[in-house]
């Protein structure tokens, strides 16, 4: 069986290769989920040309036994309509990216001090970039799903962990109880995390609900002492509920998920991905973007995760928006029969409500920057930020044009030596590339009804990048919606089960085949 399988890999290496040379489409819009599909998790339905799989079509077939994608079973004409409500629905949103540089994750890696916020988040957004080595085996080969695995299990069992109150009281004590830091420790701890200021609270209470905005001042009174933590608020507490994987899409080195809550999934369709190559001949996918669009109580929104491409070499960060510039332009999302009954449906990113572009961006400081380690050794960030490539190119009108990103108070997120809380700029020792420290990964939006209320960058020292993460509150107006009437699927459901059930995919016209070996009579 093995030798079968070694034999079969080799065989579909040219083809693999082909398909990527050609920019030849394969399975570009297939992605992973938890909701089941025929019965099935895991993967996406399979289209009408896959043999495995095969639907029988009862005789008494009517609308009413279609079901969507999206989880939920769709009313039959004899039901009767649900009654309108006039209200709002306000969400809130965690979004983080992370380049790894090509590691892949090791068990037992702690990504909670990632995934902490200020308050509990609805949805969880995250993108990674380098999940795999982008050598020429991962950039023309097969894909290498492995490390993204790993990655879903690591954010699963953080998101849905059932640590207790008293196990988070003592992660607090053991962060407060360490051996005194430096008053130049201090000063760094600070600027990184720097504690709310009353003003930002104020901001805040608008979009937390009063429980929360009452927890996040009381941990931010109680960090008024030089050195101690800034407020978070770990995913896992028992307060939480269970959050499930609404889809994810891995591109080479590329890979964005979504989370959701479970309770919340039902709200959730129209789910679609798209993914743009714009690395070796301005096709593959070394660099590119994967983006997810969903639609969620008829406010469609569009993530997108992008990796740029490098360097920083004056005229680098042209390249850098033309790959925007691509992405934008070839980024588009496939319809279905059933979308065609619907009076809109977002065909490219702009076309979203709501957009969060997400990932490592790659623009550097400007060259001529001669001061750049004595503002370093300063923490002068806004300083710094005057040379960010990005933020000029933006104020330029040639990139990001109406687009939004939050203040930056935090140190650049590259070039960290391996486990180490030094930039390789620092030290002369380093057999690494001396890049210039610089704030690659970025979180920006567009849209209304979106309001950032949480900017900042992890600790962790996996990669020669630290992760960025963001809060936003989610305005959503369902003033004349109806009231859904179906029930989500529970997540994870793995028996064989009709296609009337409530996890089914909608079976459209395209895909009612003859199971194979029956003649039609």
């Amino acid at each position: 069986m093995r030798t079968d399988m070694r034999k079969n890999s080799k065989s579909s290496w040219p083809k693999v290769i082909a398909r990527k040379w050609l920019n030849i489409p394969s399975g570009a819009d297939e992605f992973q989920s938890d909701y089941a599909v025929n019965g099935e998790t895991g993967d996406r339905r399979k289209s009408c040309c896959d043999l495995d799989y095969h639907s029988i079509v009862p005789e008494n077939f009517s609308e009413g036994w279609l079901t969507e994608t999206a989880g939920g079973i769709k009313p039959s004409k004899s039901m009767p309509e649900p009654p309108p409500v006039t209200d709002s629905l306000n969400l809130r949103m965690f979004v983080g990216t992370w380049n790894v540089g090509g590691k892949s994750p090791h068990e037992g890696l702690n990504i909670r001090d990632w995934l902490s916020s200020p308050a509990p988040a609805d949805i969880y957004v995250l993108g990674f970039q380098e999940i795999v080595p982008l050598n020429a085996g991962n950039v023309l080969g097969a894909e290498d799903n492995g490390p993204a695995a790993k990655w879903l299990s690591l954010i699963r069992e953080a998101l849905n962990s059932d640590q207790s109150d008293k196990e988070l009281a003592r992660c607090y004590s053991d962060a407060t109880e360490e051996s005194s830091p430096s008053s130049l420790q201090l000063e760094q701890q600070a600027s990184l995390k720097p504690r709310t200021s009353f003003t930002d609270l104020l901001s805040m209470e608008d979009e937390l609900g009063e429980e929360d905005f009452e927890r996040l001042l009381n941990l931010n009174s109680n960090s008024s002492e030089e050195g101690s933590p800034s407020p978070t608020y770990m995913s896992g507490s028992p307060a939480r509920q269970h959050f499930c994987l609404a889809a994810s899409k891995q591109m080479v080195g590329l890979f964005l998920c979504v989370w959701v809550r479970t309770d919340l999934y039902k709200h959730i369709s129209n789910l679609k991905v798209s993914c743009v190559g714009c690395g070796i001949m301005g096709y593959l996918g070394n660099k590119g973007s994967v983006s997810i669009s969903m639609t969620l109580d008829q406010k469609t929104f569009c993530f997108v995760c992008t990796h740029l491409t490098s360097g920083e070499k004056e005229g680098d960060e042209i390249r850098r928006n033309s790959d925007v510039a691509e992405i934008l332009k070839r980024t588009k999302f496939s319809r279905s029969f059933r979308d065609l009954r619907q009076p809109f449906y977002p065909e490219n990113i702009l076309d979203h409500n709501k957009v969060i572009w997400l990932g490592d961006l790659n623009y550097r400081l400007a060259p001529g920057c001669v001061d750049t380690h004595e503002l370093l050794k300063k923490n002068n960030w806004q300083a710094l930020l005057e040379k960010d490539q990005l933020r000029i190119e933006q104020r330029a009108g040639r990139v990001f044009s109406g687009w939004e990103e939050g203040r930056i108070c935090f140190a650049p997120t590259y070039k960290y030596l391996a486990d180490s809380d030094d930039y390789v700029v620092q030290t002369s020792n380093s057999k690494e590339k001396r890049r210039i420290p610089a704030w690659c990964d970025r979180i920006l939006w567009k849209g209304e009804g979106l309001k950032q209320v949480w900017y900042s960058r992890g600790e962790c020292r996996f990669s020669d990048h630290r992760p960025v993460y963001s809060l936003f509150s989610v305005h959503i107006n369902l003033a004349n919606k109806l009231i859904p009437t179906a029930i989500s699927c529970p997540p994870r459901f793995s028996s064989k089960s009709a296609l009337s059930s409530a996890c089914g995919a909608k079976v459209q016209a395209e895909e009612l085949l003859v199971i194979p070996g029956h003649k039609a009579a």
